[in-house]
């Protein structure tokens, strides 16, 4: 018997084009633009997608980490350099201290018995409700005014890993309770300390997790603005703070702007890439038997 095979609606390909103009459409132009002068920028007869390419604008945002000397660039302004590194660097701090802190808490939470185990998870996920925003003024007094870590890379670092958190304690307390305890089990027979029982038995089998909620820090703490713009200084200021502090009224250099969104855009793709393969491999380990 013979199948007929349904067509698609023509409105859903339509639907689905313009589903992937929407997302690839400012992307894409936001590309061109890093590669225009301002004199193309500002110019109307300039097509958008068609025009002599130039690499002045990211020689101008990298001049400081550059080999040689831009001939264009007069003053090496290192302000968006410093800006991408500090943000590289409080990012995977953030992540590493969040992944070590929430997968002990999550592993604790699932296999020890204590008293008020529900209320302690239920509340961890509840204060991930909380919006940044109603922490801005209590942290940034508490930040500033007791303990003196408003404009440092610790004040920061510290804020996210705790707005972090609770995510990722909930989201590795599902990957726990799935690590059979006869694996738990049998390594203390074999004579393995609750360490080695961790970090040998339990952390392998749940690397799938650890690389979904590392995926999810890092972009948060990679891309947030409003207590990074509050809590940061001037030399440890993160790539969003700078690229809002960048426009003024009086000038507004679109081309050195677009040239650092598309370098804010490559770390969180490259991470992203980096932690998938380790999902992937997770979820395909022992799907083939010999």
């Amino acid at each position: 018997m013979a199948v007929q095979d349904k067509k698609q609606n023509p409105a859903f390909y339509a639907l689905l084009a313009a589903l992937v103009i929407m997302s690839v459409g400012p992307i894409a132009l936001m590309l061109a633009t890093s590669f225009k002068t301002n004199v193309d920028i500002y110019d109307n007869t300039v097509s958008a997608f068609f025009f002599t390419p130039t690499l002045k604008n990211y020689e101008t945002v990298l001049c400081n980490v550059l080999w040689y000397e831009p001939e264009h660039v007069r003053y090496c302004d290192p302000t968006f350099g410093r800006a991408l590194g500090n943000s590289l660097f409080i990012a995977t701090v953030s992540t590493a201290i969040t992944l070590i802190v929430g997968c002990m808490a999550a592993y604790a939470l699932v296999r020890f018995k204590f008293m008020g185990r529900g209320a302690v998870s239920m509340t961890t996920l509840l204060m991930r409700m909380v919006p940044p925003a109603v922490l801005l003024v209590p942290v940034f007094g508490i930040w500033t005014f007791q303990y003196g870590l408003d404009q440092s890379y610790t004040g920061i670092i510290l804020v996210y890993t705790a707005m972090n958190l609770p995510f990722v304690i909930w989201i590795l307390q599902s990957f726990i309770v799935q690590v059979p305890i006869q694996l738990e089990e049998a390594a203390r027979m074999d004579g393995a300390n609750p360490l080695q029982v961790f970090f040998l038995v339990v952390l392998p089998i749940i690397k799938p997790g650890l690389a979904a909620a590392a995926i999810f820090t890092f972009r948060i703490a990679w891309n947030e603005f409003l207590l990074a713009n509050a809590l940061l200084g001037r030399s440890t200021r993160t790539v969003p703070v700078t690229i809002v502090n960048s426009i003024t009224e009086y000038d507004i250099d679109w081309g050195v702007i677009m040239a650092t969104g598309m370098l804010l855009a490559v770390p969180p793709i490259l991470f992203t890439f980096a932690a998938s393969r380790q999902i992937i491999t997770g979820m395909t380990a022992g799907a083939v038997k010999g």
